[in-house]
C-alpha cells in the first residue's frame, strides 16, 4: 500500500496508480456536492444545461460546511463527509458524463458507482467522519459557491484544498471494492460460524 499526493485535473494515469488501501493527499480544486446537488446536476444534465464548474479531472467532496461569510468572503469552519451511499443513484452518471476522477465521502458506495469507476477510470475515498475541523484546515479558500438556494450544506462549494488528506481509497480503478468485499466474507463465513456457535451450545449443554 502506497501513498500518493495528487493534484487536480487528475487524469487517468493519476488513477490507475491507485490500489484499495493506499493513502492519498489531494491539492488544487475540490468541490461539495451532496444529495440535492447531485440531484440537480443530473437534472442538468438531462436538460442538457451546463453546470456552473467544470469536472472534468475533478474532485467530489460528499459534505456540506459549516461557513461564515466575513463581508463578501467566506470562511470553512468544519467541513466532515457525510454518508456517500445516498449519492449511489445518481454517482455513476456524474462520472460518466462529467469526467469525475475521484469522489470522496464516508461509509462506502456500491455496485453500480464501482462499475462506474472501473469504466470509466474514477476512485472512491474516505475521509475519517467526525474530522471536519482537520478537513477544513487544508482548505485555502472559497473559490466560489453555487446553487445556495439549496441551503448552505447542500450547495456547490467550489474549494482550494493543499493536501487534503489523509484519504484511503475504498475503490479503485480495477473493480476493486473494500467494503463490498469485506462484506462477501464476512457473509462467506457465516455458515460455519454458525455451525460452531451450535457446536459450542450443544457441548455446554451436555456439560
Amino acid at each position: 500500500m502506497g501513498t500518493y499526493y495528487l493534484k487536480t485535473p487528475i487524469s487517468d494515469d493519476d488513477i490507475t496508480k491507485l490500489r484499495v488501501g493506499d493513502t492519498i493527499y489531494v491539492s488544487g480544486i475540490l468541490v461539495s456536492a451532496r444529495d440535492a446537488a447531485h440531484v440537480r446536476m443530473v437534472e442538468s444534465l438531462h436538460k442538457g444545461e451546463k453546470l456552473p464548474v467544470d469536472l472534468r479531472g475533478g474532485v467530489i467532496y460528499h459534505a456540506g460546511p459549516v461557513a461564515l461569510k466575513q463581508g463578501n468572503t467566506w470562511r470553512i469552519v468544519s467541513m466532515g463527509p457525510t454518508t456517500s451511499a445516498r449519492m449511489d443513484d445518481f454517482e455513476p452518471e456524474v462520472i460518466e458524463k462529467l469526467g469525475v476522477k475521484l469522489v470522496i465521502g464516508k461509509g462506502g458506495m456500491g455496485p453500480k458507482t464501482t462499475e462506474a469507476m472501473k469504466r470509466y477510470k474514477a476512485a472512491y475515498a474516505i475521509f475519517t467522519g467526525g474530522a471536519g475541523v482537520l478537513a477544513a484546515q487544508a482548505i485555502k479558500r472559497v473559490v466560489d459557491v453555487h446553487w445556495l438556494d439549496l441551503g448552505i450544506a447542500e450547495a456547490m462549494w467550489v474549494l482550494e484544498v493543499e493536501n487534503f488528506g489523509p484519504l484511503t481509497v475504498i475503490i479503485d480503478s480495477y473493480g476493486n471494492n473494500y467494503y463490498e468485499d469485506l462484506r462477501k466474507n464476512v457473509r462467506s463465513k457465516v455458515p460455519d460460524l454458525s455451525k460452531e456457535v451450535v457446536n459450542t451450545i450443544k457441548s455446554v449443554i451436555k456439560v
